[in-house]
């Protein structure tokens, strides 16, 4: 199985297009590491700024596919932040702030879900457009043991939805196309699965860490979900 990470088994924290509950807490925990004023009204405005900056055409372009590596990333996250009026310092404490493993991001039924996948033997990949390793998040929240493969955009140097990505996580878990099932919840970036011959099921994007949305993907597996862990 490949499985999305952001959206699909953590709430977003950060944007571009992730305006979910945790959106702020990224924006007040760099205000905080730089000891800035990290009020609701200042993290506001801040993220009003940030929304502003990435529906400008340049920076949006700058910021499609730039999670194929993190000499990308980091240009056009540059591009975005100077587009919002952010300062250095801020802009380099906002994106470390992006890569710091926060557990409370995983919905609640996902280690629920791994437990099962893994006690049927069935073989998961998680596959991520990310500039950074996700696995400390994993190790953080104790489920890296249910997870046998990672396949992160920067270390393959291609986004979703090229085709390619899936492949590669195929060629991971040493299946075929006919053998796999990804999950995800964005159509024009998960859904290209079905380009490189994977069932895919889109689920609508996490908002709250407390949804229980994976039994779904279990119950197209034929599978229960495993008692409460």
């Amino acid at each position: 199985m490949l499985l999305d990470w952001v959206g699909t088994l953590i709430v977003p924290k950060w944007g571009p297009d992730h305006a979910g509950p945790k959106g702020g807490s990224w924006i007040e925990g760099a205000l905080q590491r730089l000891a800035r004023d990290a009020s609701s009204s200042e993290v506001s405005r801040i993220s009003a700024a940030l929304d502003a900056a990435i529906r400008q055409p340049e920076v949006a372009q700058a910021m499609k596919g730039a999670d194929a590596s993190v000499e990308s990333y980091r240009a056009g996250f540059a591009r975005w932040a100077s587009a919002a009026g952010i300062d250095e310092a801020l802009m380099g404490a906002l994106y470390d702030e992006l890569a710091l493993p926060d557990v409370d991001l995983f919905a609640v039924d996902v280690e629920r879900t791994l437990a099962t996948l893994k006690a049927a033997g069935v073989r998961v990949a998680v596959v991520s457009d990310v500039h950074f390793d996700i696995r400390p998040w994993f190790v953080k929240a104790g489920l890296d043991g249910y997870v046998d493969r990672f396949v992160l955009s920067f270390e393959h140097g291609v986004c979703k939805p090229d085709p390619a990505i899936f492949r590669s996580a195929l060629d991971a878990l040493e299946v075929g196309p006919d053998d796999a099932l990804m999950v995800g919840d964005r159509s024009a970036y998960d859904g290209a699965a079905v380009e490189a011959g994977i069932a895919t099921v889109l689920l609508p994007p996490l908002a709250e860490a407390s949804a229980e949305r994976l039994h779904l993907v279990l119950a197209s597996c034929g599978l229960r979900p495993l008692a409460r862990l």
